[in-house]
């Protein structure tokens, strides 16, 4: 009972999103390479060898979903874990560096088995924040895992860290130990979009109502000028 008390804690203090967990993900759509790499990530082995995961993948490939499946099957197992989006971890790091506290917090932040950094180089950064995640990456390097999403190969990513050779050494400290998924597949939205255009029957369309058209004898309708005499008239009594 403790230990299951221990594990929802640690599954809310990861902030992983819950809706998307390993049930949840159709493993079919991987590359069986892929797929038998995510399988072994399960065991663990890599996060006790301080290995990082990097996952590539156009927008919507589901290398989100993937990392945060394995993550929470990972805190089921007893290690402790914590989801970042990109953008908003690196403002964290601004923000500590601004009030003298960014030793502290990256304390902090080494007390999780694995950090996962979603979407690193989907939202362009300037050279101060990119220079605190590179101190991240260098202080975690060896001491600790790290999953990282990304929709940018290595070659772009000069984009990200503004300069070769800090982004020279951002890559030897990731690929140095890591396993590396490419989610060459097309986008599960854009299917799933697809799909529900495919399946959504037509409206049915309403037949016109038949009407008879008015016989001779039908009365014409009141000119204006009997309308107001009928209402003179009804006015006088």
């Amino acid at each position: 009972m403790r230990r299951m008390n221990r594990i929802e804690r640690w599954l809310r203090d990861s902030d992983l999103p819950v809706e998307k967990s390993l049930a949840r993900f159709d493993m079919k759509r991987l590359p069986v390479k892929v797929a038998r790499q995510a399988r072994v990530l399960l065991d663990g082995a890599f996060v006790d060898a301080r290995e990082n995961v990097l996952a590539f993948g156009c927008s919507g490939s589901g290398k989100t979903h993937l990392l945060c499946g394995i993550a929470q099957e990972l805190v089921r197992s007893g290690r402790k874990v914590v989801f970042n989006p990109c953008s908003l971890l690196v403002q964290d790091l601004l923000i500590a560096k601004r009030d003298l506290r960014l030793s502290r917090y990256l304390k902090r932040l080494s007390k999780f088995e694995v950090l996962i950094i979603d979407d690193l180089g989907y939202v362009q950064q300037n050279r101060e924040e990119m220079e605190v995640l590179f101190t991240l990456l260098a202080e975690r390097y060896e001491r600790g895992s790290v999953m990282i999403t990304s929709n940018l190969p290595f070659s772009k990513w000069e984009s990200i860290f503004k300069d070769p050779m800090t982004t020279a050494a951002a890559i030897d400290r990731l690929v140095h130990h890591s396993v590396i998924l490419e989610l060459n597949v097309p986008s599960y939205r854009l299917e799933q979009a697809q799909r529900g255009q495919q399946t959504t029957p037509e409206p049915p369309v309403a037949e016109p109502i038949a009407t008879e058209d008015p016989s001779p004898s039908d009365e014409s309708p009141e000119s204006p000028q009997k309308k107001r005499g009928r209402g003179e008239k009804k006015r006088e009594v």
